[in-house]
């Protein structure tokens, strides 16, 4: 993979992860309870701990990933 290609997508990777924070942060804010209905306090939390994990996963994966472009971007040869 040619150097330049490897920056971007190593920038593309880091893009996912602000993308995957801001798509959890718009779930937290989205399952808040209100006075005027919906979900309770309990099931709000397992929604924010449970969507929470599966983005931790998406993003640690995609930081090991991005690392490991920016090394073939430097001319390293790390296998991904």
């Amino acid at each position: 993979m040619p150097p330049r290609i490897a920056k971007l997508a190593a920038f593309g990777a880091f893009g996912a992860v602000a993308f995957f924070l801001a798509i959890y942060a718009l779930i937290a804010v989205a399952s808040v309870p209100r006075h005027t209905g919906g979900i309770d306090w309990v099931e709000a939390v397992v929604t924010w701990i449970s969507v929470g994990i599966a983005v931790l996963a998406v993003v640690a994966l995609h930081i090991v990933l991005a690392r490991g472009l920016f090394d073939i971007a430097r001319g390293g040869r790390r296998p991904l």
